[in-house]
């Protein structure tokens, strides 16, 4: 049997997902109804900070909080909302908005160039203190969504 590596799963999950570059990102942003999923360890965002607004939902998590007929789902994640998933390179969100669409959410995409590209186009960060912009329920979207709207 023939070896996949990362470098093939990834390729494939982007060749089948929408990719958004930072300024498509930043577009959806100010139209207010698109959610950015922050898929980093929790360590990386106090590291290194996020994109203002970004909900956190790590990526070890993602299908078990986005599928209703997980034992872990969060209701708040619904098949109608926009998400936006980003991580550091745009590697594991690839994966991950993969994996999304293969639970049966259509309106997903994520950030091509990952955090990272955000950063080098030098676009606002902001600074994590601590675990207080993980997800937690629906007045954390809703304080999400506030926040792209400003």
């Amino acid at each position: 049997m023939q070896r996949t590596s990362i470098n093939d799963l990834v390729k494939k999950a982007k060749s089948e997902i929408e990719e958004l570059s930072v300024e498509e990102v930043k577009r959806e942003i100010s139209e207010g109804s698109t959610i950015l999923i922050d898929i980093r360890d929790f360590r990386e965002r106090l590291l290194e900070g996020t994109i203002p607004g970004a909900v956190s939902a790590p990526r070890g998590m993602i299908e078990w909080w986005f599928d209703p007929d997980s034992p872990y789902h969060k209701e708040e994640f619904t098949f109608g909302q926009r998400y936006v998933l980003f991580c550091s390179l745009g590697w594991r969100s690839a994966l991950a908005t993969s994996a999304l669409k293969d639970l049966g959410f259509s309106n997903v995409a994520h950030l091509e160039q990952g955090f990272t590209g955000w950063v080098d186009s030098n676009e606002m960060v902001e600074q994590v203190t601590s675990g207080e912009k993980w997800f937690k329920n629906q007045s954390d979207i809703k304080s999400s969504l506030e926040i792209t709207k400003e």
